[in-house]
């Protein structure tokens, strides 16, 4: 095949002048395009193939670390209750660093095999109902002894076996109903299943992800509101009003020794200031004691001393490793509850795809990408399960989120991350240190992230036609009774009763699953009402997807690493596959022409004049 390689130069938000921070080569960092814009049409500063220079790669991966934190840490912590974990703070710091031992491996393995888009891998919220659910069955209801902190030993073999066993049970249970995913990814299930799954059910499932979580994000912040309104207005500050502001920095670089630079620190760091501003400043509170110091008075939950023994009991090492609690148990109950959980997570993930393609300037994602994807993230819940997280992983929306505010969509920034995460999980001392975060600047940080998924959840509904009063019932009935319906089981679990406790328990875990209500009243009113293509979006939709199958840019960020499936392994058996990338170009002799352009897409339609092309 002979290829035809295209290279554009264009400016760089990052820099100011021919020699900005963006701009260092030489070992420092590498942009294999100038700036694009993403389907919005706002400037990108980095866009999914550009390779920013190492020390941004740490910065800015530690931000997409931060951004995830909140639901990383509020993971183990919700779980820890009915785990009998609620007076054991140590144990709950090893069920974080594993939390982020796992989801850093699954990070990488989602970016380098996955769907190769920029999004982090972490805990999901979708797992977190039915794991509640079957825990609070009578026979693994904690005893009232630990309950009682003055009752519990942390040391005694008796409390260690009454909170190993419920996770061994969620481990047994995440790693069957993770078969199931890896099997509808691998399989090519879900790609079919994308011809019936259109804007009108992907919108209320991702908008539900954060729309139910209204009550806990506003506990967080309400522990101290001056805290939690700081962090808020620190955030929007820098990522909307200060994003156009330069701020001079010192480069040393191999052409030009020291010299002085301007860096948009704002638009690519809102988040990671927001957080040290607001940390510091709780630290600063608490150290001159203008924070209450008695457990019971508004804003005690601010200070930063409050979990203090966590970071003095927690090793300074400790590697996380498969069967730690024990072996794992199963229980069909348990499956089915969390099989629940993986269609939500699966239909959450899709919308994901989508949403973190047109945010970094890329094309949608085709089948082949979202097939590999979905089968990457069933491997990641079953080592989930392995490992004992009490947890699965999905594609962090927070993390979709970040790439909205940040508009640095590199690929390399998540890889970065993703290492991040695995430090963070052998290094118990850093990790608990994270876990420090006072609760108000979390809560702050969270109002914010989960306003940008809802947006992004209904940003999907630009394909569809909003004029039309079915597409409008579809929408609203969806929402309303992902809202409603959960919010009436909840409070009335005692009216589901069939006389078979675990299909009672399986009833229970969907019906309070607000993304599974919403999503699939979604499908089904979507694929029953009538209503032509155009209307629905669907039209749009897969023109799309049909569009940037096969194109170039496509190729070069939805291929697999390495040339597999280009210039190797392109035999007829192995491209049949539904998860192999499959792009055209080429004839059977395997000669050809193809394009691959080294900038990244702009979908503004502006192409930059007199733009450079070189041809092999």
């Amino acid at each position: 095949m002979d290829p035809v390689i295209t290279s554009c130069e264009q400016s760089n938000p990052l820099q100011s002048g021919g020699d900005g921070l963006s701009s260092h080569v030489d070992g420092q960092g590498r942009k294999k395009g100038g700036q694009a814009r993403n389907s919005s049409g706002s400037r990108l500063a980095y866009s999914v193939l550009d390779i920013p220079p190492w020390y941004l790669c740490i910065f800015l991966g530690i931000q997409h670390f931060l951004t995830a934190l909140g639901g990383l840490v509020a993971v183990p912590l919700i779980l820890a209750k009915d785990l009998c974990l609620q007076h054991d703070p140590l144990t709950q710091s090893y069920l974080i660093s594993t939390i982020f031992f796992v989801s850093g491996i699954c990070t990488l393995l989602q970016v380098f095999l996955g769907v190769r888009l920029p999004i982090l891998q972490g805990g999901t919220f979708a797992f977190v109902a039915p794991s509640l659910a079957m825990l609070s069955l009578p026979a693994w209801k904690c005893p009232e002894w630990t309950f009682n902190a003055s009752l519990v030993n942390t040391s005694s073999p008796e409390f260690t076996e009454e909170w190993q066993k419920r996770i061994r049970e969620l481990q047994g249970a995440i790693m069957v109903a993770s078969c199931v995913q890896i099997l509808v990814g691998f399989s090519g299930l879900i790609g079919f299943l994308m011809r019936f799954i259109g804007p009108l059910t992907i919108a209320p499932t991702i908008s539900l992800v954060a729309l139910p979580l209204f009550d806990s994000a506003g506990d967080d912040a309400g522990i101290h509101w001056g805290i939690a309104a700081m962090t808020i207005f620190l955030i929007v500050l820098f990522s909307q009003y200060l994003k156009n502001v330069s701020v001079p920095v010192p480069v040393c670089g191999r052409k030009q020794k020291c010299h002085t630079s301007t860096f948009y620190l704002f638009q690519v760091f809102p988040v990671l200031l927001a957080l040290c501003i607001s940390w510091l400043t709780c630290y600063v509170l608490t150290m001159t004691d203008t924070l209450p110091s008695a457990p019971t008075a508004y804003g005690h939950g601010a200070r930063t001393d409050t979990k203090g023994d966590v970071l003095s009991q927690a090793p300074w090492f400790r590697v996380p490793y498969p069967g730690q609690w024990g072996v794992p148990t199963i229980s069909l109950a348990g499956v089915f509850g969390i099989i629940a959980g993986v269609i939500s997570s699966m239909v959450e993930s899709v919308g994901d795809y989508h949403a973190c393609a047109r945010l970094v300037g890329a094309p949608a994602p085709p089948k082949h990408a979202i097939n590999r994807g979905i089968g990457i993230e069933g491997i990641g819940c079953l080592l989930a399960g392995a490992w004992g997280t009490g947890n699965g992983t999905t594609s962090y929306s927070e993390n979709v989120g970040a790439l909205g505010i940040t508009r640095v969509g590199s690929r390399a920034v998540i890889v970065a991350a993703g290492g991040v995460l695995l430090l963070m999980g052998v290094f118990g001392k850093i990790g608990a240190a994270f876990a420090t975060i006072p609760t108000p600047v979390i809560g702050g940080m969270f109002l914010v992230m989960f306003g940008m998924i809802t947006a992004v959840g209904i940003s999907n509904l630009q394909y569809v036609d909003m004029n039309s009063s079915r597409n409008l019932f579809v929408f609203g009935f969806s929402i309303y009774c992902g809202l409603a319906v959960p919010n009436w089981v909840n409070k009335n679990p005692q009216r589901l009763h069939t006389g078979i406790l675990q299909l009672d328990q399986v009833i229970q875990v969907l019906l309070t699953t607000g993304m599974f209500v919403g999503g699939f009243l979604g499908f089904i009113l979507d694929n029953t009402i009538p209503g032509t293509p155009e209307e629905r979006g669907l039209l749009a939709w897969n023109q799309i997807q049909e569009e940037s199958a096969e194109t170039a840019t496509a190729s070069e960020i939805y291929g697999l690493p390495g040339g597999l499936g280009t210039t190797l392994c392109v035999s007829t058996c192995i491209r049949r596959l539904p998860f192999w990338p499959r792009f055209e170009g080429g004839t059977k002799s395997g000669v050809g022409v193809s394009q691959v352009t080294l900038c990244p897409p702009d979908f503004s339609g502006d192409h930059p004049k007199d733009e450079p092309e070189t041809r092999m």
